[in-house]
C-alpha cells in the first residue's frame, strides 16, 4: 500500500478541490500548490506551500515556468525501492510527492468560444501539467495521480480503506495517459484545421465515450457511442445538449445509424417536412406546401399532412421506422404517428400536447435537435477496412438550380423545377444505385441499393404501384448517370415526365436522344451522389 505524506495540487477545474484539500490536510498531508489553486486553498483557510517556496525557484514568464523543476519531477519519478534513486533524492534534497492532483488548462473550452483568438488558444496549451501527469503516471508504483475531479470521492474511499494498491494506481495512470493523449491530439487537430490541412500526414481524432450500448449491429457485437471531444466542450459551453433524448428506452446502434440518416435527409430538404427512414434509406419524404423553413412552428395540419404524404409512399416499410420532422411536432402530427409503431421521432422541438400523446408509448424514443446548423456543416467520415481506415469529407454539397444543365425537353416551369429539386435532395440520401420518383411535395417511389440501376427503377415503380400511387406526370432522380438508355425507358414507361441526373456517361448522347424520343425533360447536375 502507498502512504500519502505529500501532495501537489494544481488544477484548472476547481470542482471538489476545497473538499479534497480539507480532507487531505485533516490527515496531516503536506500540500504544495500553484497559482490560482494556491489562492483558492488559502481563501478557504487551508494551509499549503507555494510551489516557488518548495522548489526555491520563482514562477517566471507569467507562470509559464513553475513546475518544470528537478525537485518536482524527481519527487514524482523517484523509484523508492532503488538505492540509487533514494541516494539521488537525498543528495539533492528531493522529497517524494506521493499524490499528484492535476487537470489541464481548458484548451477545448477556449477554442469553442466565439471570441477566442488563435493567441488565446496557444496560451491555453498546458506544458507543465501534462509533464507532471505523465511523470506521476509512469511512476504509478509509488505515486498516485488523479486528473479528473470525478475521481476525488473514490480516492478518498481508497485512502480510508487503505486501498491505494498498485492495481488502483495503475487504473488512474491509464486514465492519465488517455487524457494527455487526447489533449495533445486535440491541439494537433486544431492546428491542422487552422493550417487548412484536411488530410495531414498523421492525423488524430479525439473522441470521448458518450455511452455504452447493449450491443452493436447484432447481439454478438459490442458497441459504444463516442463523440468528438470538441463537440462535448461546445455543448458544455452552451449549457444545452445539441441532441437531447426526452423519452424512451436507450438508443441502439442501429437506431443511431438510422437516426443520423433521417436527420441528415431532413436537414437537406428544401423546406420543413417529414422523413421516414428504414435500414438507412428514406422510404418516404415530404415537405409542407407553405415552404416554411426547418425548425418552424407551422399552421395546424401542415406538418401532419407532410407526414401522411411521407408515410403513404411506402406504408409497409414505414412501420417501425425512424421519423425525422423538420418543424415543431404538434398534437395532430403526434396522433398520426401514434397510429403505427415507430422506433424514434426526431424534431427541433415538441409541443406539450404532443409530448403527452407520445408518453403513452413508453419505449418510443423522442429526440430534440436543438442546434441543427451543427449537423449541416461538412464533417469527416471514417470507415475501417481491412488494413486501414478510410477518411473522407462528408458529402455536404448540392448543386443548385442555377447550375443545372437542361439537356432534353423544352424547359422547366416553377412546379417542375421544384419537383426535380426535391427529388434530387432526397436521392442523395438513398443507398446506391438509387432512384426516386416524386411530386413537388412528396416521394412516390424509392429504389435503393441495387447492383443494376434498371432494377432500382423497377423497384421504385413497383413500390409506388403497391402503395396505390400514380407515377403519371411524376419526376425522377438518379444519384449517378444512366450507363444505357434502358433505365430512362423504364422511367418513361412508369410515367415520369422529367428526370434529374448527374450525366457524365460515355453514352450520354444515347440517353439524351431517348429522353427526347420519349418526351421526357432531362436535367444534368454535373455532380453525382454515390452513397455506399
Amino acid at each position: 500500500m502507498s502512504e500519502i505524506k505529500r501532495a501537489l495540487l494544481s488544477v484548472s477545474d476547481k470542482s471538489g478541490l476545497i473538499e479534497l484539500a480539507q480532507y487531505l490536510s485533516g490527515r496531516g498531508v503536506q500540500l504544495i500548490s500553484t497559482g490560482g489553486t494556491l489562492k483558492a486553498l488559502q481563501s478557504a483557510g487551508i494551509a499549503a506551500q507555494a510551489i516557488e517556496d518548495y522548489t526555491g525557484f520563482p514562477e517566471i514568464m507569467d507562470g509559464r515556468v513553475k513546475t518544470l523543476h528537478p525537485r518536482i519531477h524527481g519527487g514524482l519519478l523517484g523509484l523508492l525501492d532503488q538505492d540509487s534513486h533514494r541516494k539521488a533524492m537525498s543528495d539533492h534534497n528531493i522529497e517524494s510527492i506521493d499524490l499528484l492532483v492535476v487537470n489541464l488548462y481548458p484548451f477545448a473550452q477556449t477554442i469553442v468560444r466565439s471570441d477566442a483568438s488563435f493567441e488565446d488558444a496557444i496560451e491555453n496549451i498546458d506544458i507543465g501539467g501534462p509533464a507532471m501527469l505523465r511523470a506521476a503516471a509512469k511512476n504509478y508504483g509509488f505515486t498516485t495521480v488523479v486528473c479528473d475531479p470525478a475521481d476525488y470521492a473514490a480516492l478518498r474511499q481508497a485512502i480510508e480503506g487503505d486501498a491505494l494498491h498498485q492495481e488502483y494506481r495503475l487504473a488512474l495512470a491509464r486514465k492519465v495517459f488517455n487524457h494527455t493523449a487526447a489533449y495533445d491530439a486535440m491541439i494537433a487537430e486544431y492546428l491542422n484545421q487552422k493550417a487548412g490541412e484536411t488530410f495531414p500526414e498523421r492525423t488524430t481524432i479525439t473522441l470521448q465515450r458518450n455511452m455504452s450500448l447493449r450491443y452493436g449491429e447484432n447481439p454478438h457485437q459490442q458497441a459504444a457511442l463516442y463523440r468528438p471531444a470538441i463537440e462535448a466542450a461546445r455543448e458544455a459551453a452552451g449549457g444545452r445538449a445539441g441532441i437531447e433524448q426526452l423519452q424512451g428506452k436507450e438508443l441502439s446502434y442501429n437506431n443511431m445509424l438510422d437516426f443520423n440518416a433521417a436527420l441528415r435527409t431532413s436537414l437537406e430538404l428544401p423546406a420543413a417536412g417529414a422523413v421516414i427512414v428504414k435500414h438507412l434509406n428514406p422510404c418516404g419524404a415530404s415537405v409542407v406546401e407553405s415552404a416554411a423553413a426547418y425548425g418552424s412552428r407551422l399552421q395546424p395540419g401542415e406538418l401532419q399532412a407532410a407526414f401522411l404524404r411521407a408515410r403513404a409512399c411506402d406504408p409497409i416499410s414505414a412501420f417501425g421506422g425512424i421519423i425525422a420532422l423538420g418543424a415543431v411536432c404538434d398534437a395532430a402530427t403526434a396522433a398520426s404517428i401514434n397510429e403505427n409503431f415507430a422506433e424514434v421521432i426526431v424534431a427541433p422541438d415538441f409541443e406539450d400536447e404532443a409530448l403527452k400523446l407520445f408518453s403513452e408509448k413508453k419505449n418510443l424514443r423522442l429526440l430534440r435537435v436543438a442546434a441543427p446548423e451543427r449537423y449541416r456543416a461538412p464533417s469527416m467520415e471514417a470507415r475501417w477496412i481491412a488494413g486501414g481506415v478510410l477518411l473522407q469529407e462528408r458529402d455536404a454539397s448540392l448543386v443548385m438550380r442555377q447550375d443545372w444543365k437542361l439537356v432534353a425537353g423544352a424547359g422547366l416551369d416553377q412546379g417542375l423545377a421544384r419537383a426535380l429539386d426535391f427529388a434530387w435532395r432526397v436521392v442523395k440520401h438513398v443507398k446506391s444505385n438509387a432512384i426516386v420518383f416524386a411530386s413537388e411535395l412528396a416521394t412516390l417511389g424509392v429504389g435503393a441499393g441495387q447492383m443494376s440501376r434498371v432494377d432500382s427503377v423497377q423497384i421504385a415503380a413497383s413500390k409506388a404501384a403497391r402503395a396505390g400511387l400514380s407515377l403519371q406526370g411524376s419526376v425522377a432522380a438518379s444519384d449517378a448517370f444512366f450507363p444505357f438508355r434502358d433505365g430512362l425507358d423504364v422511367l418513361a414507361d412508369a410515367g415520369a415526365r422529367a428526370v434529374i441526373q448527374p450525366g457524365g456517361s460515355v453514352r450520354d448522347d444515347e440517353v439524351i436522344a431517348a429522353a427526347n424520343e420519349r418526351g421526357v425533360t432531362m436535367v444534368f447536375t454535373g455532380m453525382r451522389h454515390f452513397l455506399h
